[in-house]
């Protein structure tokens, strides 16, 4: 099975979505599948309670480029890649998430899909509403 490209079309520039979903203390606002509440810095990398319990998040390097990819250490030890990319688009910004299968059940990518959904919605809202 292949990996799934979500995307949602941002009325903004790339570089101010970039920066809304760059920011750490954004994470709840936006990223409720991988956030819920404060976020902890340890270094370069954030310990956030999720949905799937503790997980440490570490993203890429920040960049001119709109690359937010991040691996996302589970409770389970298992670490997951998560490619996210800022780009330009005519109508403003495009944010791309690619999903991959892993070893997932239908059931559970079709969940893991329902939530990345979600989860750009809210980040277009926020940094929309922001103006």
């Amino acid at each position: 099975m292949g990996s799934r490209h979500l995307s949602r079309i941002v009325a903004a520039s790339p570089e101010r979505v970039y920066e809304v979903a760059a920011d750490p203390d954004n994470l709840p606002r936006w990223a409720a599948g991988l956030a819920r509440g404060k976020v902890h810095r340890e270094g370069d990398t954030l310990v956030v309670e999720s949905p799937m319990g503790r997980v440490t998040v570490t993203f890429a390097p920040r960049n001119p480029y709109g690359v937010l990819d991040h691996d996302v250490r589970l409770p389970s030890g298992e670490v997951v890649s998560n490619p996210l990319r800022v780009i330009p688009h005519p109508e403003g910004a495009e944010v791309v998430f690619t999903l991959r299968p892993r070893d997932l059940s239908e059931e559970e990518l079709e969940r893991d899909t329902a939530m990345v959904e979600r989860d750009l919605d809210a980040l277009k809202r926020l940094v929309e509403d922001a103006g």
